[in-house]
Parts: structure tokens; C-alpha cells; sequence
């Protein structure tokens, strides 16, 4: 409990800090601007202010005096109505006492009828003349309203020309004047600063993502039969350079390896994919290669920077494939013969991929071994097949993802709870894949933009990895 409100009095802290600094940098900004469109004597422009303000006061006092007079009129007008309706009163009481049963069969019948005729006048003027006076009360409350808002208009301009006139300061001439005419526009500025996250989050979580998740999935060409085969994860892990297998491997991986294997650098992973490759890290790499002198090197890989980063070694036999975001490879394992195949898919087209705002994939193609980086670990999810129904489906975090095979279908779907998207727990959307295959994520997902929402630039950054697939 105590943690909560620790954390809850150092947001609302922040919260206070930064409306204050709106609203100070707003005042400053359109103050300096003013100045600036002004251009002219300071004295002159102050008595300038200093006359409107004044004329805007006599108005007002005008204005107050007419109120004033209205009200008058109006309470008079109810005691008129009040008299009148106490008049109507005393005839219809005095009327009324002079019927009887008696007079009803044996008394002056036209002068009964000339009682009832006035009596129904006198309830009639009674009637409209209490008509009126609700009237007047609902005129005379509103008057009093108008008076209430004039009065405290007039003590502000009041104040105003009073703090003008006794002010010789520039800064506070100009303060006091953008706040007279950017005081709503910083208004509007603060509101949205408060409330504007929250109501794009629930836009975009009840409107657009519901909307946008029912489309087609995305589906790439089936990949052969077999799958890649995930070894486990572990914060070292240590392979075999067979003959004539060749490792190129990030520097920081490369903790150990046997005496005789030969060394090189690889400035480049795929002169194909250079801007990728830059982006990713993958250069000055370290060429590990088994010329064939003796049957197995072992080398041991593990991350010299980051002890939550976990590696796991993939192979991917021929005929098949994985659809992997580089920026998790940490090397390549393949025949020193064979070149590495990648082949690049571009989505433009693809409603989805402008959703979740990756437009390329890139395809790794066997045979190979890859060696992923996944933070906390690195977990492979399989999916199987069946006859009896619709394939078996399984959403994963999007930012948790590291690849899947190509005979999987992809699209985006909305995330779980509001809640976790909104405290910037998850993103929007999640990875959902359905049919035969298997996919692959890091245990934590700590590389997207939602848990690095606290750094602008980085979270820059990994928009555009992620745009072009990396």
C-alpha cells in the first residue's frame, strides 16, 4: 500500500509539474509574441490597455445600472400582480358567502347570474395575474443572474486596470495580457494533456481495434513439412562447428571457443540487406570457421553485456523456413558453400500490416542454424493440427515475438483487457496465429515500444525496425 501511494504521489507530481509548465511556457510564448506583433512603445501600449479596459469597465457600470433598473421594474410588477391577485381574492370570498341553498330556489335569479358571471371574471384575473407573477419570479431570478455575472465581470476588469496602472514591469504586462487572451486556448491545452491520453485510448482500443481485428489473416506459401527444431535457452549455450560449417556471430555473444578454429571479420551479414544489417547490429561480426582439419569445434555463446538475455540455437532443415525480425538474430550457422537465403516480403497492400505497422518479413530459408536472443528466454509455441474443427489458434504479446513459420496465418487482434494496453502493459494489439506450425517469442517482452514508453527516442526507433520488418 504504501509502495502504491509512493508511486501514485511521484505521478501525480509529475502530472502537476508539467501542466505548470504549460501553462507557464504557454503564457511566456503568446506574451513574447504579442510583444513581438505590438512593436512599440511599452508606456503607450500599456495606457492603450489601460483605456480599453476602462472603456470596458463604463459599459459595464452602464450595463449595471440598466439591470439595476430592471430589477426594480420587475419586483414591482410582482407586487402589482400580488395586489391584484389579493383584490380577486377578497370579491371571490365575499361571492361566495352570499350563496346559499335558500337563495339558489327562492332568491333573485338575475342577480345570481350577475354573481356567477363576476365570480368566474375574478377567478380568471386571479389565475393570469399568479401566471404572471411566476413569470416575473423566473425574469427576476434570471436578472439577478445577469447582475451576479456583470458585478464579478467588473471587479476583474477592475482588478486588472488596478494591477496595470501599478505595474511598471514589462514581464508583467505582457503575462497579465496573454492571459486575458490565451487563457482558454491553455485551458484546452491542460485538458488535453489530462484527459486527451485517456480518451484516444479508449477510441482505439473499443473502436478502431475492434473494427480493424476482424479482417483476413495474413498467409505466406507453406514451407515443406518439417519444422525447425528450437533448442532450449539458456544464458550460454554452446554449439558444434562441424567441417566446413562457418558461425558468424555478434562480437558481445562470443564468450569461448576451441583453440584451432579460424578467426575473421564479417563486416556485413548479407551484402543484400545492408541498411538491414547496420540497423540491426549485424556488422563486425566475428567469423568462426571449421576449414575441416578437425571433425567438431565447440564454441560457447553468451551475452557479455546482458545477463537477462537468453540464447537459443534454431535449425532449419532444408525445404523449410522461418520468418524471423532480425534484431533478435545473433549469428548464423551454415555451410561454408551455401550461401545464406533470405528473402524479403513486402506488405503494403496488406490492411494489416498497417495496423500493426510492420510492412516487410523477412524469410530465413534452410538448411541453417540461427542464434536467437530473446530477453529472459527464448520459447518455441507449436501449433498442431486437427480434422474435427477450425485449426488451433494462440495470441502471444506482439512485442514478445521473435518469428514463426511460414505455413501459419497471421493477423493482429486486439489485446485482452483495456486495462494492460492502457497502462502501456501490452500494446494494442496482439500476435494471433492459427494452423500448422510453430512460432517463436522471448519470454519478457521488454523490446517494444509499450515497455519503453518512457523514452521518446527509443521508442522511435523501434517504430521503424519494426516498419521494415526488422
Amino acid at each position: 500500500m504504501y509502495s502504491f501511494l509512493l508511486r501514485f504521489g511521484a505521478w501525480l507530481a509529475q502530472k502537476v509539474v508539467v501542466a505548470g509548465l504549460i501553462v507557464v511556457l504557454g503564457l511566456a510564448a503568446y506574451g513574447f509574441w504579442m510583444f513581438v506583433r505590438e512593436q512599440g512603445d511599452f508606456n503607450v501600449q500599456r495606457d492603450a490597455v489601460v483605456k480599453e479596459l476602462t472603456h470596458k469597465r463604463d459599459q459595464l457600470a452602464v450595463a449595471k445600472v440598466e439591470i439595476e433598473k430592471r430589477l426594480g421594474e420587475v419586483q414591482a410588477g410582482i407586487e402589482v400582480q400580488r395586489e391584484r391577485v389579493q383584490r380577486a381574492q377578497k370579491v371571490i370570498d365575499l361571492l361566495r358567502s352570499l350563496e346559499s341553498w335558500w337563495d339558489r330556489f327562492w332568491g333573485n335569479a338575475p342577480q345570481q347570474k350577475a354573481n356567477e358571471e363576476q365570480l368566474k371574471r375574478m377567478e380568471e384575473l386571479k389565475t393570469g395575474a399568479l401566471g404572471r407573477v411566476t413569470e416575473l419570479t423566473r425574469t427576476l431570478s434570471q436578472t439577478r443572474w445577469e447582475k451576479d455575472g456583470l458585478e464579478i465581470e467588473l471587479a476583474r476588469v477592475s482588478r486588472e486596470i488596478i494591477d496595470i496602472e501599478a505595474s511598471k514591469s514589462k514581464v508583467a504586462h505582457y503575462f497579465h495580457a496573454a492571459w486575458r487572451e490565451a487563457k482558454w486556448y491553455v485551458a484546452l491545452a491542460l485538458a488535453s494533456f489530462f484527459f486527451g491520453p485517456t480518451l484516444w485510448a479508449v477510441f482505439m482500443y473499443y473502436g478502431f481495434a475492434r473494427l480493424i481485428a476482424r479482417g483476413r489473416p495474413i498467409h505466406f506459401k507453406n514451407a515443406g513439412t518439417s519444422l525447425p527444431k528450437v533448442g532450449e535457452s539458456h544464458v550460454s549455450v554452446e554449439t558444434v562447428l562441424g567441417p566446413h560449417d562457418v558461425l558468424r556471430i555478434k562480437e558481445k555473444y562470443l564468450m569461448a571457443s576451441d583453440e584451432g578454429v579460424q578467426k575473421a571479420t564479417r563486416f556485413v551479414l548479407d551484402w543484400r540487406i545492408p541498411v538491414t544489417s547496420v540497423a540491426c547490429g549485424l556488422i563486425e561480426l566475428v567469423e568462426l570457421r571449421n576449414a575441416g582439419d578437425r571433425p567438431e569445434f565447440r564454441v560457447t555463446l553468451s551475452n557479455a553485456t546482458d545477463p537477462h538475455v537468453e540464447l537459443a540455437v534454431v535449425e532449419v532443415p532444408e525445404g523449410s523456413s522461418l520468418i524471423l525480425r532480425p534484431s533478435f538474430l545473433a549469428g548464423v550457422i551454415q555451410r561454408d558453400e551455401q550461401p545464406l537465403v533470405i528473402r524479403r516480403h513486402w506488405q503494403i497492400l496488406r490492411w494489416q500490416a498497417w495496423v500493426t505497422g510492420q510492412f516487410r518479413f523477412f524469410e530465413f530459408v534452410g538448411p541453417c542454424r540461427l542464434v536467437v536472443a530473446g530477453s529472459r528466454g527464448v520459447r518455441a509455441e507449436e501449433l498442431v493440427e486437427r480434422t474435427d474443427g477450425p485449426p488451433f489458434a494462440r495470441r502471444t504479446n506482439q512485442d514478445a515475438t521473435i518469428g514463426f513459420t511460414p505455413n501459419l496465418s497471421y493477423r493482429p487482434v486486439r489485446a485482452e483487457t483495456f486495462w494492460s494496453y492502457y497502462r502501456g502493459m501490452n500494446p494494442l494489439f496482439d500476435d494471433l496465429f492459427a494452423g500448422h506450425g510453430l512460432f517463436l517469442l522471448q519470454e519478457t517482452a521488454t523490446r517494444g515500444g509499450a515497455a519503453r514508453s518512457g523514452r521518446f527516442w527509443a521508442t522511435v526507433w523501434n517504430g521503424v525496425l519494426k516498419v521494415f520488418g526488422m
